[in-house]
């Protein structure tokens, strides 16, 4: 794919916005900015969050998305840049809102047989104990967050009420995850490739947003050390989850690994971080791709789909 016609054009990078991923949106918008300009791109940043940021749009040739979370990566950016005619990158509008919608995508794989954990939506009539009956433990999570913000677990009633009561004050949506006991694996997918998958190690109970962007005592193992069939297996459930969303471009899939050795789906992120911390890139690295590599190759996914 050529990025040939874009040389001497104006790449927008658009990140920050204002959601509750705001700092990590700022971050990886850097080090996305910083890979194009090493790469000789004209890079305009433009953060969403300030008064006017569309009239800067105006003799862009493409839009580079580093926006997470709602606002962002829910469908709702990359419906304006459709009205706008202009060419961005990562998964449409249709993908990045199922993606973002925890609840909906669940149903979705439920529904065409990818393996993905029990759940139930909750709500401020839920029976508490009920809910703990049926699925053991679980994660609580906000429908429509990412980096695992309003997340927490529950094994019990009182910690379940709780633990709705802080995810509620994030999304409308919110839902109960079984708790699926195992360590968890992640695959970054670049176009129609899966990358390496990542295991990650974390001191915490799970892996949260303090172990995703602060804490320097969290372990990535990449290569993962699965066996190949293992790893062909965990690539192949990215690739169905991330295609049955009808995400495209690039992203990042999350999965866990029971103890018998059967991968579930998590969820898919259409704009994983950029960060120092982030998984993308590190498994971009394993498959021989630096950081500039791997955004000149999301920028030419995205010229090749949409220029």
């Amino acid at each position: 794919m050529s990025v040939q016609p874009l040389r001497d054009k104006t790449i927008a990078v658009l990140f920050g916005g204002d959601s509750a991923e705001r700092e990590v949106s700022l971050l990886s918008g850097r080090t996305v900015s910083d890979a194009l300009q090493s790469l000789g791109y004209q890079v305009r940043e433009i953060d969403p969050a300030e008064p006017g940021w569309m009239r800067l749009l105006e003799d862009v040739a493409l839009a580079f998305i580093v926006l997470h979370g709602p606002g962002g990566e829910d469908g709702t950016m990359q419906g304006a840049l459709e009205v706008l005619g202009l060419p961005y990158t990562g998964s449409g509008v249709l993908g990045s809102a199922l993606a973002m919608d925890k609840r909906r995508s669940k149903q979705l794989w439920q529904g065409v047989g990818i393996a993905t954990g029990g759940f139930e939506i909750l709500d401020s009539g839920t029976d508490w104990g009920a809910v703990i009956e049926r699925l053991g433990k679980v994660f609580v999570k906000p429908a429509c967050e990412g980096s695992s913000i309003g997340m927490a677990p529950a094994s019990n009633a009182a910690e379940l009420e709780s633990a709705y009561r802080n995810a509620a004050a994030y999304s409308g949506d919110v839902l109960a995850e079984q708790f699926i006991d195992g360590p968890e694996y992640t695959v970054a997918v670049l176009g129609n490739q899966a990358l390496p998958s990542i295991c990650m190690e974390t001191a915490n109970e799970f892996y949260d947003y303090e172990a995703k962007y602060l804490s320097d005592d969290t372990t990535y193992h990449c290569p993962s050390g699965l066996d190949a069939e293992s790893e062909r297996e965990v690539r192949a459930l990215a690739i169905a989850a991330f295609n049955s969303l009808g995400c495209e471009g690039w992203g990042r899939v999350d999965t866990m690994r029971d103890r018998d050795g059967r991968f579930y789906v998590l969820e898919v992120n259409t704009i994983p971080g950029m960060t120092s911390h982030s998984l993308v890139p590190m498994a971009a690295r394993e498959a021989g791709m630096e950081v500039p590599d791997l955004v000149e190759r999301i920028l030419g996914l995205a010229w090749e789909e949409r220029g």
